[in-house]
């Protein structure tokens, strides 16, 4: 498969991961394409942020195969490894981790900017998605609501135009009316800019939006009812 809908930009096989005394992980195997989203839940300590840290490679697992945008992600050395993640993966934490310093522009710039663009380049992009997403721009960082913190971190995920979309938790730290605004932007993503969206919760109302909906169960994946129905 190699466009459109069908073209897969995430291949997890086999993964199995795990601390001394504890499997995570127990050959867990998911796929998403291009312009697909999916939502992750699990109790606290089930995996799911386990899982994300592998598919950024920040977490070599014992065993099986990640693929982001085709790349097997364990045929790589270090430095490739950290050029692919920058080049083709997004990233949403919980809490934006934005730097408070710099002004939201400068923060979304930034990760362009590490990216290799110019300057210029970089602010203007910055410039451009921040009112696409209704961010101020030039505010102290530190000033902005927590709904404005995450879409100025959605936007600075978004700047080098990833193939693959993550978000840990992007809205547990949200009043319900700025998580369902975060939520409703994240899901409009996948099919405005052909990436796929790999999201986990804990919150069934965020993970019920989600293309698919699956849980992490024992350490291996479980598919859940169909987005929309009830989960």
């Amino acid at each position: 498969m190699d466009s459109g809908a069908e073209h897969a930009v995430l291949e997890v096989e086999g993964l199995t991961y795990g601390v001394p005394g504890r499997t995570l992980l127990d050959g867990v195997s998911l796929r998403i394409a291009a312009g697909e989203s999916v939502a992750v839940m699990g109790a606290s300590g089930s995996g799911k942020s386990t899982l994300l840290m592998c598919v950024l490679g920040l977490l070599r697992p014992r065993s099986g195969v990640v693929r982001v945008a085709g790349v097997d992600q364990g045929r790589l050395s270090r430095a490739a490894l950290a050029r692919h993640r920058r080049d083709t993966i997004g990233m949403v934490f919980q809490f934006g981790e934005l730097l408070s310093e710099l002004t939201p522009v400068e923060n979304v710039a930034l990760a362009g900017l590490l990216a290799g663009k110019r300057g210029a380049e970089a602010h203007r992009e910055a410039a451009e998605l921040l009112a696409e997403l209704g961010v101020p721009q030039d505010a102290a960082t530190g000033t902005l609501s927590g709904g404005e913190r995450q879409r100025a971190a959605v936007a600075r995920a978004l700047v080098n135009e990833p193939t693959l979309l993550l978000a840990d938790e992007p809205t547990g730290s949200l009043d319900a009316r700025h998580r369902d605004a975060v939520a409703d932007l994240l899901y409009r993503l996948p099919r405005q800019r052909g990436c796929g969206l790999l999201l986990v919760t804990h919150d069934s109302d965020v993970a019920r939006r989600a293309d698919r909906c699956v849980q992490l169960l024992g350490g291996a994946i479980v598919e859940k009812a169909p987005a929309g129905d009830p989960l």
